[in-house]
């Protein structure tokens, strides 16, 4: 990995305070929305301050497990300005996502100020006012940029805590060995979910149940998977979702008789109504299904001591049990007091538009090749931002 992108410690941070800062820029978190959002602002000659909490930039990459990729190809997950370094794979790895990151912030000169986490926006005298761990800061012009799948989300499941066996979620898990070849089970099949559960069967756990309380709709990861959803995004839903029923029964089959019927909602209908993106899964997981390495049984009702209880009464000892039951945005401490959010938490203003003079958030909208994505809300947002402030 190259080094570390100009920043301020921890150790080093001084307390931020500007009375006069109507003229600021502040892009709150150093991921791939974060850095895309500040680059396209020094693309237009504007100077941003990127606010991380943790030590490094692209820290949500950092934390994941060992065998994470990306879900969507490399020529559609690159962000503006920069390519991924030569050699790095179709899907990249997790690692070299961190590294693509650190080089992103480098080549782009952005001032990020690492350890200052961002606790509440308010209204200030002709702008925002941000109460950081740092202190305050004025400025004219904010994006959100923390992450749609910023707060890990662990179910309050009754007897949870009276579990005796090890239970964590998946932002916890790292690799198939930290959890021994015992009786294992993974709650959820998104993308991580079924990633986790075929990695643990293939490195020789006794038995690896995946509880499983919505059939999920599910696409082979392809290199050029992320063209074609985005063709079918601009049909109707109901279209897009019969034309991707037609591929998944040719390229998947049918599950049924595994425990994963096909879903009543397709993939775009869905996609549009509550934001949920489908499970991506690689062939390999598909035939660890299909060979029963991999178990499907039901949802999880709670836990007692030694076991889990599942909704249709089964009771599974299981020496570990994965969470991988997805995130939340997290935004409610510090934007739900100002209108911005809906019913899920979720910003109400996206693709870079302005959820109130001055205030943007990116990164929001769950879409194929996200990154890709990510990168033409930030070009947005920047312009919108450099004809506000010439104004």
């Amino acid at each position: 990995m190259s080094a570390a992108p100009t920043t301020t410690s921890r150790n080093e941070r001084q307390p931020i305070h500007d009375n006069n800062g109507n003229g600021r820029v502040v892009v709150v978190g150093a991921g791939p929305a974060g850095l895309a959002s500040a680059a396209e602002l020094v693309r237009r000659g504007i100077r941003a301050t990127v606010l991380e909490q943790a030590t490094e930039v692209g820290w949500s990459w950092r934390g994941r497990y060992d065998g994470l990729r990306l879900n969507s190809s490399r020529p559609f997950s690159k962000l503006p300005g920069a390519r991924f370094r030569r050699g790095t794979g179709i899907f990249p790895s997790r690692d070299e996502m961190v590294g693509y990151l650190e080089e992103y912030a480098v080549r782009h000169q952005l001032e990020v100020r690492l350890g200052t986490r961002l606790e509440r926006i308010d209204r200030g005298h002709g702008g925002w006012l941000l109460r950081t761990s740092s202190g305050e800061i004025s400025a004219g012009q904010v994006i959100v940029a923390s992450g749609y799948a910023h707060t890990p989300f662990l179910p309050d499941w009754p007897g949870r805590d009276r579990f005796k066996g090890q239970l964590l979620h998946s932002a916890a898990y790292r690799n198939a060995q930290s959890l021994g070849q015992g009786d294992l089970m993974v709650v959820g099949a998104g993308c991580s979910g079924m990633e986790i559960a075929n990695e643990l069967a293939r490195n020789g756990a006794r038995r690896v149940r995946l509880s499983v309380r919505t059939p999920p709709n599910m696409l082979v990861r392809s290199p050029i998977g992320p063209l074609f959803a985005r063709a079918i995004l601009k049909l109707p839903p109901a279209k897009g979702d019969r034309l991707i029923n037609a591929i998944r029964r040719k390229e998947i089959g049918d599950l049924t008789e595994y425990g994963l019927p096909e879903p009543e909602e397709g993939v775009f209908s869905r996609l549009k109504r509550l934001g949920v993106a489908p499970a991506i899964v690689d062939k390999e997981t598909i035939q660890a299904i299909k060979d029963r390495r991999i178990e499907i049984v039901a949802g999880v009702e709670s836990f007692d001591r030694t076991a889990v209880k599942l909704v249709d009464g089964t009771r599974i000892e299981a020496d570990a049990v994965v969470a991988a039951t997805g995130y939340r945005c997290g935004l409610e401490p510090i934007v739900g007091h100002l209108g911005a959010l809906d019913q899920r938490g979720v910003p109400r203003a996206r693709h870079g538009e302005a959820a109130a003079p001055g205030l943007r958030f990116i990164g929001f909208v769950p879409r194929p090749a996200q990154l890709g994505y990510i990168g033409g809300e930030a070009k947005r947002a920047a312009t919108a931002i450099a004809e506000e402030m010439s104004g």
